[in-house]
């Protein structure tokens, strides 16, 4: 176990202090697991979250057509004509970001709503890096406000047997969705101060974009329909986002080589998927199933039980503030799945219902992610978008957004549930 944990913080502090060569390091931690055996051949496989994989493969290149058909520069043009400032549209643009967040996973998300960020700041002559960031961290925000926004939000209903709408209520309280809305709301104040010096006036009165294939923009809308209906079917395979969002992918590919009788519709959003994103996060993967297989993930939990002491506010603030730290550095799917039937054990123990603890791990571990650049897949998907684009992401730029996001997304919702539900 020492030596997973050795391994897996020199990796995460060479990712972080080398950026540009973040991919082949994740990678070359990945080989180091598995061939030292800490992650056996037969757990290979299973430790790959396909779904995700595929899902962002197949979200890259629709929202190619989609900046092919020129939509996005449309929605720009809107947004240009509402806000008074850059301020503003980078606020609008991230709580647009978690309302769809809300309903779609965090990553499809993020690759839907940045190249509309991109165009704007392309035409405002600004840089496109705090935009990007802060659209992705909202996406984590707002994932956790209902029962389809995330996976950890999904393993909770199915565990603890939840609806949509004990999301929204539970037990006659209000539930994490207001919780959610309320650091929302904090937050956006936070990035408003972020982007106080950006006071420069948006242009108005340019004649918009004119589009003329709507196609594309209706496989995106239909994927988010499609996303949202498999998230209320019962034991579906896991890969079915991924499915979905691949085969639209080929749809529209088909559609658009029909179209214009051109290999190069084919071969465009192709071209537009970010391989070193994938491998960053095939990379990841491997290395959390090394720590899991070495049970590092399970003394975590153990640890966590022991620091609460048997006192109801200091288990619960432990579990809050320790799943923000841990989710920062490590996939919060598996410490969520491990630490569900902990929580629940911890609350059986003090005679206590489990509500209070389930919510606070659910925040503090969806929200944790937005500490670092690598923290979460929706961070790592932004920061591939502006690679391609040509910008470089340091994780001073990251954290000087993230972390003050993240403290104020998530005192709000600390104190939320512990007056509502301890």
């Amino acid at each position: 176990m020492i030596y997973a944990i050795v391994l897996f913080a020199v990796t995460y502090v060479l990712m972080l202090a080398f950026g540009k060569y973040r991919t082949y390091i994740a990678l070359g931690s990945a080989a180091i697991f598995i061939i030292s055996g800490m992650l056996p051949f037969d757990q290979v496989f299973s430790s790959i979250d396909f779904n995700v994989l595929l899902m962002i493969a197949g979200t890259m290149g629709l929202v190619q057509l989609f900046i092919d058909s020129k939509m996005p520069a449309l929605l720009a043009d809107l947004v240009m004509e509402k806000v008074p400032n850059i301020q503003i549209a980078a606020v609008a643009l991230a709580l647009f970001a978690g309302i769809i967040s809300a309903f779609v996973d965090n990553v499809a998300t993020v690759l839907m709503v940045a190249p509309i960020a991109l165009e704007i700041c392309k035409k405002l002559k600004t840089n496109p890096v705090p935009f990007i960031i802060a659209i992705a961290v909202s996406s984590n925000l707002q994932g956790a406000a209902t029962l389809v926004g995330d996976t950890t939000a999904i393993m909770l209903g199915s565990y603890a047997n939840m609806s949509f709408l004990d999301f929204i209520f539970y037990d006659g309280k209000p539930g994490i969705f207001f919780a959610v809305e309320l650091g929302a709301v904090a937050s956006a104040l936070i990035l408003a101060w972020l982007f106080r010096k950006e006071k420069q006036p948006v242009p108005k009165g340019s004649p918009c974009t004119v589009v003329t294939d709507f196609v594309p923009t209706v496989l995106l809308v239909g994927m988010i329909v499609l996303l949202i209906c498999a998230s209320f079917i019962q034991n579906k395979p896991a890969i079915t986002n991924g499915l979905i969002c691949m085969g639209l992918l080929i749809i529209g590919m088909v559609y658009s080589m029909f179209k214009t009788h051109n290999k190069d519709s084919v071969i465009r959003p192709l071209k537009a998927v970010d391989f070193e994103t994938i491998g960053l996060l095939f990379g990841l993967f491997l290395m959390i199933g090394g720590i899991s297989n070495m049970g590092v993930i399970d003394a975590a939990a153990e640890l966590l039980a022991k620091l609460g002491g048997g006192n109801v506010f200091i288990l619960y603030t432990v579990i809050v503030w320790a799943s923000v730290l841990l989710s920062a550095f490590i996939d919060n799917i598996p410490y969520v799945a491990t630490m569900l039937p902990v929580v629940t054990g911890l609350a059986g123990t003090l005679g206590i219902e489990p509500t209070l603890l389930y919510f606070g791990l659910l925040s503090g571990a969806t929200l944790g992610g937005n500490c670092t650049p690598i923290g979460a897949s929706a961070n790592i998907a932004g920061i591939g978008i502006l690679r391609k684009a040509g910008y470089e992401v340091k994780t001073k730029d990251f954290t000087r957004i993230g972390i003050p996001f993240t403290l104020a997304a998530v005192i709000p919702a600390y104190i939320y549930f512990w007056l509502l539900y301890a």
